[in-house]
């Protein structure tokens, strides 16, 4: 078994593609008029699947501010890389810091149109690609 996507609901599905493309997520697919809303799908360049549904209803329930997820994770290559792109494009990003002092272990928060908070994170050298068992031992 393995996580699919999450599914988010946005207010404005123009406004949130911008912001998504701007974090470098790329459109693999829509489905229109579903019983959900329009959905539409997005990956990471180097990821093989989709990671994010963008769900858009205008006709269905109030879309409140980042209330019902808590944060997604996305590891970039380089912080200082991503920070300036994405400031560049209008995003704003909180300051990068250390979970544990060390100077290549960075993570960052932004936050999507819709409040939404997603975490990016800067791996050190030498480690996997995502957490595994070894994050919590010691």
């Amino acid at each position: 078994m393995r996580t699919l996507h999450v599914g988010l609901r946005v207010t404005d599905l123009d406004r949130s593609l911008a912001f998504y493309r701007a974090l470098g997520y790329e459109v693999v697919g829509d489905v229109p008029e579903t019983g959900l809303g329009h959905l539409t799908m997005l990956k990471l360049p180097g990821d093989e699947f989709v990671s994010i549904e963008l769900v858009h209803d205008p006709a269905g329930p109030e879309v409140r501010s980042g209330t019902n997820l808590s944060h997604l994770v996305v590891t970039v290559d380089s912080m200082h890389t991503t920070v300036t792109g994405l400031t560049g494009k209008g995003v704003e990003v909180e300051s990068p810091t250390s979970p544990d002092g060390a100077a290549d272990f960075l993570t960052a928060w932004v936050t999507d149109p819709d409040g939404n908070r997603i975490e990016l994170v800067q791996w050190p050298a030498g480690h996997p690609d995502g957490m595994t068992s070894a994050d919590f031992s010691g």
